[in-house]
């Protein structure tokens, strides 16, 4: 994640699975911080098919 393109792709495709989800972005930590009730598999592979990794969720 390095521009604020990357951050609107990540956002677009949780929101996309989770209408209702919160999605923080921290470019400087290149981080996500994602409030959703789906489970964390479910948006490890939204964030995937996005084409970006994810270590872990929390």
């Amino acid at each position: 994640m390095n521009c604020g393109h990357c951050t609107a792709s990540i956002e677009k495709a949780i929101v996309t699975i989770d209408p209702h989800a919160t999605v923080t972005c921290d470019l400087t930590a290149r981080s996500v911080e994602v409030d959703s009730a789906l489970d964390e598999s479910a948006l490890k592979a939204a964030i995937h098919d996005a084409g970006y990794g994810s270590e872990r969720l929390s």
